[in-house]
């Protein structure tokens, strides 16, 4: 089987397990987002590790002696994936504005870059941000040959021109979303539209497309840089196919991912646990000083964490529901609940101030369906109870506590942790009153 015929047989076997819960999708992109963000930009000579890219995106941490220029690029980067993310919900439409936004998001504000003349000769340039080029930017081989991309009186008419090919293709009944994205990605390239900044904007395009779809994002490791350029200069020979071929290949790893997301099983891959120890040292580096509580860190530790746990264990006692003949969640916060938690998440956070002392999320289970194992009621609930420079997460029945800094986020494996203890109990409470009955 082809890589391209793969991905679409996994891409039946994904949609066939959709629509996957939130707390997990949630999970699963923000995998993508992180891999994506890094890779990307390192593929284009940014010098911020995984870790410290990771830092950045999601502790604000700046890596000590890395240039101002390569945190910058990171956060425009992951701006732009956030914007992609959000309106992909929606049909959007692929025009030469909307190219042109996502360079803006990228790049964020002008500045110069070495080039060469269409001679061969050293030179700068001027980078604008959103705007075709306006000088050539061809580049030097590592033959000492110069690779010639469309001239700046060229491009605007030859973006035109691919825009037109683009709604032409995507809107034919039978259309292959992989090669088109893969096709598109090197139209793009070949033009080189921009002073800087292509390769960014043509892998985002690129994932645009296949977002659209209903695919996961391609992700391009700095591992297979080679790989990755040579399957470009096979195409500048007339093989696109390899390139074709070789976009599948890295999207099948994303559809792999991406299924095992949504079965609920491990998405980390082997090099996970060297990204994470290294993101482990930038915190221990930071220092363990404790901060004084502020509405601002409030804010901050809702939205990233509290938000983030009570998503998490809705959906895992959501699968208790088929047992009992009620059941109700709630969440709370100091002298506030609701049992509408959609509804509820914004009201809390519009609540919040000095004075709040608590989030918490409860679940009740009235009267369990299997009468002949007895009639039994379940309640379960998780605590964030605010100190002055330090949160505590709680369940009062297991007696189990997590204390953490307001500067450091509960983490991924937390969350799932404090939630499958809490959903396990559940499970041997079950157990224990058949054994009983």
């Amino acid at each position: 089987m082809g890589s391209i015929e793969k991905a679409l047989q996994l891409k039946e076997q994904l949609d066939s397990l959709r629509p996957i819960s939130k707390a997990q999708e949630l999970k699963i992109m923000q995998k993508f987002r992180l891999d994506w963000n890094y890779h990307s930009n390192n593929l284009e000579g940014n010098s911020l590790t995984y870790g410290e890219t990771k830092a950045l995106i999601l502790f604000g941490l700046t890596a000590q002696g890395k240039p101002l220029k390569d945190h910058i690029e990171i956060e425009g980067h992951n701006e732009a994936i956030e914007w992609i993310l959000d309106i992909i919900k929606g049909e959007y439409p692929m025009t030469e504005s909307f190219i042109r936004q996502i360079h803006s998001l990228l790049l964020k504000e002008s500045y110069t870059v070495n080039a060469i003349t269409a001679e061969g000769l050293p030179t700068t340039k001027r980078v604008e941000i959103g705007k075709y080029k306006s000088q050539p930017n061809h580049v030097l081989t590592s033959t000492g040959e110069i690779f010639r991309f469309a001239t700046p009186e060229e491009t605007p008419a030859m973006m035109g021109e691919l825009i037109d090919w683009y709604r032409d293709k995507s809107s034919q009944n039978n259309v292959n979303p992989i090669l088109l994205a893969a096709e598109f990605h090197y139209r793009f390239i070949r033009i080189h539209p921009f002073d800087d900044g292509n390769g960014r904007t043509a892998r985002i395009l690129m994932n645009f497309i296949l977002m659209q779809f209903q695919f996961p994002p391609v992700i391009i490791k700095t591992e297979e840089k080679n790989k990755y350029f040579f399957a470009l200069r096979q195409a500048d020979s007339g093989l696109i196919e390899a390139f074709v071929n070789y976009i599948a290949d890295n999207l099948v790893n994303s559809l792999e991912i991406m299924i095992r997301g949504a079965k609920g099983e491990s998405i980390e891959e082997p090099d996970d646990l060297d990204k994470e120890l290294a993101i482990l040292e930038a915190r221990l580096n930071r220092g363990n000083q404790e901060v004084e509580k502020t509405v601002e860190l409030i804010y901050e530790l809702y939205d990233k964490s509290v938000v983030p746990l009570i998503l998490n264990f809705v959906e895992g006692c959501k699968k208790f529901d088929t047992f009992y003949i009620e059941t109700k969640r709630f969440l709370r916060a100091t002298d506030y609940a609701s049992d509408n938690i959609t509804t509820a998440i914004p009201i809390v956070k519009n609540k919040i101030n000095f004075d709040i002392t608590t989030f918490g999320f409860s679940a009740s289970y009235k009267v369990f369906r299997h009468s002949e194992y007895g009639n039994f009621d379940f309640f379960t609930n998780i605590d964030v109870m605010l100190n002055s420079n330090t949160y505590i997460v709680r369940n009062e029945r297991t007696n189990q506590t997590l204390e953490k800094n307001y500067q450091d986020q509960l983490t991924e494996d937390e969350i799932n942790t404090i939630v499958n203890e809490e959903l396990k109990r559940h499970k041997d409470f079950i157990e224990q009153k058949m054994k009983n009955a």
